[in-house]
């Protein structure tokens, strides 16, 4: 019975954001993929509670490139990328934003989080230039499965599974599996 009302709950949320799903399409031809998303989650990040979560998964699930149907998206988290992948049972806490990531089962992202697509979003080498007009290097973070990151963490480069990210830290270099690792910049701390 849970199931069906599981289901029945995701369906109806699906009927509901239609209109949204309609002009996320039409802003993508005009906009880009990318572009679109991110207007897109911010309207759709302000609905609070459990309606809030089934409309924005029901939403995320036929835009990006994956959102598991059990995965809980929270109030005021924004897309920016639309590659993004959202695997089974994860969780991303309120406010937080979200680049180009995979995230894998069982992921845990406390409140306020930050991944973006990776460490080097804007080139900065040209002094002659503004850091807006450079081009710069997008790439996908991978937070390995079972992996928990604390609040207010900066995410811009892998995290092996099972590992822990301190809140407040900020991962510029890859984190290896089965660690805590915590700090500006963030180091291994000690093996799980």
């Amino acid at each position: 019975m849970r199931s069906f009302a599981k289901n029945a709950a995701f369906g109806l949320a699906l009927l509901c954001v239609l209109p949204a799903l309609l002009s996320y399409r039409l802003r993508a031809l005009v906009l880009g993929r990318d572009r679109a998303i991110e207007g897109s989650t911010q309207a759709l990040a302000l609905w609070p509670g459990l309606l809030g979560e089934y409309l924005r998964r029901a939403f995320l699930g036929a835009v990006l490139d994956r959102c598991d149907r059990s995965a809980t998206i929270g109030f005021g988290t924004i897309f920016s990328k639309a590659g993004a992948s959202i695997a089974e049972n994860v969780v991303i806490g309120p406010r937080c934003h979200i680049g180009l990531a995979t995230i894998e089962r069982d992921v845990l992202i406390a409140p306020g989080c930050h991944l973006p697509s990776g460490a080097r979003i804007h080139g900065t080498s040209d002094t002659n230039k503004a850091i807006r007009d450079q081009p710069g290097n997008v790439t996908r973070v991978v937070i390995g499965e079972g992996t928990w990151v604390g609040s207010a963490a900066v995410v811009m480069a892998d995290v092996g599974a099972h590992s822990v990210i301190a809140a407040g830290a900020v991962v510029h270099d890859a984190i290896p599996a089965g660690v805590v690792a915590g700090g500006v910049p963030a180091r291994v701390l000690k093996r799980r």
